[in-house]
């Protein structure tokens, strides 16, 4: 079975970096009932990066904005899910040096019951040559 790659908005904040901080955002977002597609956070300078992709992002929105962050975005993203195999991400990766598409980054993992997923982040210009060559709904 192919891959499905669907083009997704995705929002990020800047918060401390100190031991908790994820877990006040994430547990906010969890009390009011939203729901994530992807959370990546990393390191970014003296502070942290958090990267989302809400179900509802209104009500991403809203949690943020009663938690005083600055959200970023919405900016586009790829999320891909399909069932797991030997290259499946250097097929990917694959299409897009083919046609001198620079990653900007990617976080892949494997899901368990023989699915994997993963969000890739290109540069604002090359998004559609992106999508219509990964074939991104």
């Amino acid at each position: 079975m192919a891959d499905t790659i669907r083009s997704v908005d995705y929002f990020y904040v800047t918060v401390p970096d100190k031991p908790g901080e994820g877990a006040r955002v994430l547990g906010a977002l969890r009390d009011a009932g939203v729901n994530l597609r992807v959370y990546s956070g990393f390191p970014a300078g003296r502070r942290s990066q958090l990267d989302f992709v809400p179900a509802d992002p209104a009500a991403f929105r809203a949690v943020a904005k009663g938690l005083k962050l600055k959200v970023a975005g919405p900016k586009r993203a790829f999320l891909i899910e399909g069932e797991d195999r030997v290259g499946a991400v250097a097929d990917i990766l694959g299409k897009l040096a083919g046609a001198r598409i620079n990653v900007t980054a990617m976080d892949a993992v494997c899901a368990g019951g023989g699915r994997w997923g993963a969000i890739l982040w290109v540069a604002p210009k090359d998004v559609k040559k992106a999508a219509a060559l990964l074939g991104a709904v």
